[in-house]
């Protein structure tokens, strides 16, 4: 990065929130987590009405998918991309206009009903174009050509968010949209995690005594995220179908042999690497309970929520909290406050996963899964949220 981008970044004279992207994306998606799960358990049991045109599984599916994954992934990517290009990062109005399309997109669609869905669909989708265009022209302008991959991914993303909005209109129903929105964004943890994981992991053992280090990304992680991307795409056609059931069966296989060439077992006494590589076993471990489904007769809900709490949330909560620390001034160090967020987050995939096959005590798990999550972004935002309002450190 050059010593120009550097100083025109410490210039930035506006409010610190609108400095850098992480800043109100991740702030935003903290609090929307608190929200939408306080507000999902009492709207699935009937206790309160939501003025949306979804049904309330639905409307959870999407909040929790195209809502806080998508405010979460927002604030990495815009905060990544200057690294990746040695632009400017995209801060003040701008940011603020995208920061205000995301909650308005929150508003239409909890108010759908009343707006219309097609109101809710222009406003809603129109985040993740404004997000798609943004990082389409950061990355062209940059001449970054490797991450036009990225850029694809976020699109995929978008086509699921349409997809959901049409399809729930014109069927009830958004099956297909959530199963292409899951790929999407599946795809990029994979795409980030592989990128993030290794390094994270390589930098802070190269501080320590002599052993195994992380396997470079060669031709293996290629024909891995391949081998996935085939199962998923498999899976939003056909999700029930035999070969359906093999491709993800094998993606599961290799993604777990992908996750073993990381060396984490070495990293057992960092939480801030640790969690990196526990947020990603939960990605063979959707896989392989996706394959299972109607073979065995596994729910797709576990799989399903061994992916959306277990890979992508718990991925995000860990590259949230390093990314606070690190782009506020402070060292990277996990705290009391971040181990708990680490252990409520991690215990509430379990919790989870366990009580989409629990049978008559999912209802128990299913309530102290929503408090562990609540508890993980209550602790969260009060501890991070100071840090992502002011100024950076020293």
């Amino acid at each position: 990065m050059s010593e120009h981008t550097r100083s025109d970044r410490r210039q930035f004279s506006g409010p610190a929130l609108l400095s850098f992207g992480f800043r109100p994306f991740f702030l935003l998606a903290g609090l929307f987590a608190v929200l939408a799960i306080g507000v999902w358990l009492p709207a699935y049991e009937g206790e309160i009405r939501l003025r949306t045109a979804f049904d309330p599984i639905a409307w959870h599916a999407h909040e929790m998918l195209y809502g806080y994954l998508s405010a979460a992934a927002t604030g990495f990517l815009l905060t990544a991309i200057p690294n990746w290009t040695g632009r400017l990062p995209i801060r003040g109005r701008p940011l603020a206009l995208l920061a205000g399309l995301w909650l308005a997109g929150r508003v239409v669609v909890a108010a759908s009903e009343q707006t219309g869905w097609l109101v809710a669909l222009v406003i809603d989708c129109g985040f993740l174009f404004a997000v798609f265009a943004a990082i389409l022209r950061e990355v062209v302008s940059g001449k970054n050509y490797g991450n036009l991959k990225v850029v694809t991914l976020v699109f995929i993303l978008l086509a699921g968010n349409v997809t959901f909005h049409i399809e729930a209109h014109v069927t009830g129903a958004a099956d297909v949209g959530i199963r292409l929105g899951l790929s999407g964004m599946m795809l990029l943890v994979m795409v980030i995690g592989g990128r993030i994981i290794p390094s994270f992991t390589r930098n802070w053992l190269a501080r320590r005594p002599e052993g195994r280090m992380p396997v470079a990304f060669n031709r293996f992680d290629v024909a891995v995220i391949l081998c996935s991307a085939i199962a998923l795409g498999a899976w939003v056609a056909a999700p029930t179908a035999l070969p359906t059931s093999l491709a993800l069966a094998l993606a599961g296989c290799l993604q777990l042999v992908r996750l073993a060439r990381w060396a984490g077992e070495r990293t057992l006494t960092d939480r801030l690497v640790l969690v990196l590589h526990v947020a990603y076993l939960f990605v063979p471990i959707g896989f392989l309970l996706l394959a299972g489904g109607d073979r065995i007769g596994l729910p797709a809900s576990a799989g399903i929520h061994a992916w959306t709490v277990g890979a992508m949330t718990t991925l995000t909560l860990a590259v949230m909290t390093r990314a606070t620390l690190g782009h506020t001034g402070r060292a990277l160090s996990a705290n009391r406050a971040t181990e708990l967020v680490y252990g409520a987050i991690v215990a509430a995939a379990v919790l989870r996963i366990v009580a989409a096959l629990a049978g008559a005590q999912a209802n128990l798990l299913l309530h102290l899964s929503a408090l562990a999550w609540i508890i993980a972004f209550v602790a969260f935002v009060a501890s991070y949220g100071p840090m992502l309002l002011r100024p950076k450190a020293g």
